[in-house]
Parts: structure tokens; sequence; C-alpha cells
């Protein structure tokens, strides 16, 4: 599905990225473990095009994202969520929904048993005419997550999801994102701090440090690597 080859993103003297290369195949979970500053987030605005690789390659399904915007790899099927939420706070739910549809050719009858869909899967259909600034941290996250959703991505980067959500609304999270690949064929990389998650749903994990590839596994690997210890607990 995507292929991230020899990745390097330099910020005047500072390498964010430094060579990172990986897969992610399709219908897949590919869990992104790192310390604050490993270049986690940054890969992730190099694959959405809201930075440009200095040097390397980024394709899906064998197109080139080099050199696009993020309109643009929105197009190629590419969505994104971030740390703190992004919604169109004075516009509905339902209307916020709607956004990413209008460059879609699709009825309005599909279109709204999409947002449908999506609202009642997160469990927000019934606030969906309420204001979006109008929900919780959390409750925002949710509904940024169906708002990518409703386009029918083929890779969905997700950045902190779980951060600052309560436990009950992340379990909810979890469920949804856990039945994503199978139910709509999408990959999803998905960048966190907590590990419970990461071990939970990734079908396969990296570990960045220092812009470069530490690790690649499955959960116990991950968990029993030497050089992952010590990044994260010292030498």
């Amino acid at each position: 599905m995507l292929r991230v080859e020899g990745l390097i993103k330099q910020f005047g003297g500072l390498r964010a990225l430094d060579g990172l290369e990986f897969e992610v195949p399709e219908r897949s979970i590919l869990g992104v473990l790192g310390m604050n500053g490993s270049g986690k987030t940054t890969m992730l605005n190099c694959i959405n095009g809201l930075y440009h690789a200095t040097e390397g390659a980024i394709s899906l399904n064998g197109n080139d994202l080099i050199g696009l915007n993020p309109a643009q790899v929105f197009r190629r099927g590419v969505g994104r969520t971030f740390q703190v939420p992004r919604v169109f706070s004075r516009m509905t739910l339902w209307e916020n929904l709607a956004v990413p549809l209008l460059s879609i050719k699709m009825t309005r009858r599909d279109k709204d048993a999409l947002r449908t869909k999506w609202l009642k899967k997160v469990e927000l259909y019934d606030l969906r005419h309420n204001f979006a600034e109008e929900l919780s941290g959390g409750q925002q996250k949710l509904l940024e997550l169906a708002r990518i959703m409703v386009s029918e991505p083929r890779l969905v980067l997700l950045d902190e999801p779980f951060a600052g959500v309560n436990p009950s609304l992340a379990r909810l999270l979890i469920n949804v994102i856990r039945e994503m690949p199978k139910e709509t064929g999408c990959s999803v990389i998905l960048v966190s701090h907590d590990l419970t998650s990461i071990y939970e749903l990734s079908d396969d994990i990296i570990v960045m440090h220092e812009g470069r590839l530490l690790a690649h596994g499955d959960a116990e690997a991950v968990k029993s690597n030497p050089d992952v210890i010590e990044a994260y607990l010292g030498a």
C-alpha cells in the first residue's frame, strides 16, 4: 500500500528524518513508537504533504506522493488526524462531515448515508446538529476521525489519537480503529505514546529514534529488543 524509501527531512542544520524506510501492506495497521523528537510527526507531515521531503521517495500503490500538497495527497486517498484536533468549530457535526465530500462525485443520498454511518459509529449521531466547539476534546477526535472516513481513504494517518482522551472514549476509538482495515479496506499508520493501544492494535510496529528506524517487528519482538529498551529506559 505505502512505501517509504530513504526519507530525509532537513531543517537547516537539523536532520529530523535520516534515511527512514518502511512499508505498510494493504488492510493493515502499522504502529509507530518513539520518544518525543524522534521524528514521528515529521514523518506523517512528509507523507501527507505538509512538509516536502529533502530526499527520498514516498509512494502509495506505486504512485509518487513527493512534491504534492495536502489537498493533492488527500485526493490520492490519504486522510490525516492531528494530536490537537482540527475541526470546524462553528459548523455542526453534520456540516463538518460534508466538507471532505464536496469534491467527491456521489449522490446526495449516498453522502448522507456515509455521514450517518460514521457519526453513528463514533456515537455522535445524536449530536449531529450541535456545533463542533460544543464537544469535549475526546469527542472532537472522534469527529475528526469520522470526517476522514466519510471520504473512504486508502491510507489513514493517526497522530496521537488517544492523547487527552478519557478511558471510555479511548476504548471506543480503539474499537473503531481496529475495524477500519477489515470494514473499509484502508491501511492505518498509528502514532501513539500509548503502548497498550499500539500493542493491541498493530499488525506491525516500527520504533523511531533520532529520525532513524531503530526497530521493526511485532509487539513481542519490539518489547524485547535491547535497543528499544535502552532508548526508552537508558543504558
